[in-house]
């Protein structure tokens, strides 16, 4: 009988223990509003990973792309983004790429949550690869989404359209969609 008292006691006291444990969630999401996309502030980080398809020439590609922007009127950000990209082709050697493309980044006013934003980016820019010699332009238009889990660091997702074309005689253009997701620091100017 004392075993069973004794067991019984310590279970109690267990679940006590338990339930009054705090347990720490980590945070993934913070109510922000306009503050990360005031007039002043900066942006840094960038395209962890891009994937997309080209429609000319049936390859794949991956792309990282950091970019560093200053938002010149509240949810306009003007900057420059630096590419370094792989794109595999069938019976052929990989490309690789790069290039920088300044870039114009619009935060949407509407449908923006406490925690998230919709954004639009377009870019030009100069592309190379490392088979072919000389410069080549680079387009994107891309609309995307950057969710808050602090007060300045967003999750984003982004799904665009982009182009290039070289400037040597006689070359096509290469187009195709993009997906991409990364990562922006919001970093406060002074005011």
């Amino acid at each position: 009988m004392k075993h069973v008292f004794l067991f019984s006691a310590l279970f109690l006291a267990g679940v006590f223990a338990v339930n009054a444990q705090d347990i720490n969630k980590p945070q993934t999401s913070a109510n922000v509003g306009m503050t990360p996309v005031q007039k002043g502030n900066w942006i840094v980080g960038g395209s962890l990973g891009s994937l997309g398809y080209s429609f000319e020439g049936e390859n794949f590609n991956i792309m990282l792309n950091p970019r560093a922007g200053y938002f010149i009127s509240d949810g306009v950000a003007i900057g420059l983004g630096l590419i370094g990209s792989l794109a595999t082709v069938p019976d052929e050697d990989d490309v690789w790429g790069y290039g920088v493309s300044p870039f114009v980044r619009y935060y949407f006013p509407q449908g923006s949550s406490a925690t998230g934003r919709f954004f639009a980016q377009g870019d030009v820019g100069i592309s190379g690869s490392s088979p072919g010699s000389g410069a080549s332009l680079a387009l994107g238009a891309n609309v995307g989404y950057a969710h808050f889990i602090t007060s300045s660091v967003a999750l984003e997702v982004t799904a665009g359209y982009n182009y290039s074309k070289a400037t040597v005689s006689g070359s096509t253009g290469q187009s195709g969609l993009g997906v991409a997701l990364g990562f922006q620091v919001y970093l406060p100017g002074q005011r």
